[in-house]
């Protein structure tokens, strides 16, 4: 009888401990399912662009002594040119750990510190992680954008009526940002919000009750 009852403890200790493994196996699994859909892995990195993100460190921070003006330059090093950052190593596209460009922005070291104390200025760590991932997306330079002949971007589809090509940037950044265009103004408002911006009075009746009455498509433009 005592070996019967032993038995039975034996099997329902088992029985437990096989339901709490399980209980925790399951957990994990949970767990590791929601970080897995939760982790940022497939979402692409931003591009850099150089004319946007990367001149304007770089020529408030490093074209004084590494610019295109020959008296002032240091160490005969350019970072204004492609051709000037790769001939000293500074730039090695594609190779952020091998660029003496990065390496010195994110030195801790005071003697290899750039740029140095003494200059005053001092990158923040969003401008150095720029420059890095610029590096490793192949550190390309661009022409200045005054220098560049504009062309005309197709404007983007977009799921709300537009009026003209303009609207359709706007919705389509709205959209992005996850923001509803405002419902469009009565018509007394608008003729107000004219009147005021062109002339600074606001509108007289008379143009009012014309403006009312012009239910024509272009009536807003030929106000």
């Amino acid at each position: 009888m005592l070996y019967l009852h032993f038995s039975v403890t034996i099997t329902l200790l088992l029985i437990i401990a096989s339901l709490v493994v399980l209980l925790l196996m399951t957990r994990l699994s949970v767990l590791v399912l929601f970080a897995a859909l939760s982790s940022p892995v497939n979402a692409a990195e931003p591009v850099v662009d150089f004319n946007r993100d990367v001149r304007p460190i770089l020529s408030n921070n490093c074209y004084a002594c590494h610019g295109p003006d020959e008296k002032e330059r240091k160490a005969r090093l350019r970072l204004d040119t492609f051709e000037g950052a790769q001939m000293k190593g500074a730039l090695v596209p594609g190779e952020p750990d091998e660029s003496e460009l990065v390496l010195r922005v994110e030195s801790g070291d005071a003697d290899d510190l750039m740029p140095p104390a003494q200059s005053g200025k001092k990158l923040s760590a969003k401008e150095i992680a720029t420059l890095r991932t610029w590096v490793q997306q192949g550190g390309k330079y661009a022409t200045h954008w005054s220098y560049v002949k504009p062309t005309r971007p197709a404007p983007p589809p977009v799921a709300d009526p537009t009026r003209n090509a303009i609207d359709n940037f706007l919705f389509d950044r709205l959209s992005k940002e996850g923001l509803k265009p405002s419902p469009e103004a009565d018509k007394p408002t608008l003729i107000r919000r004219v009147a005021l911006a062109l002339t600074g009075l606001p509108p007289t009746l008379a143009e009012v009750d014309q403006f009312l009455a012009d239910d024509s498509p272009d009536a807003y433009e030929t106000m």
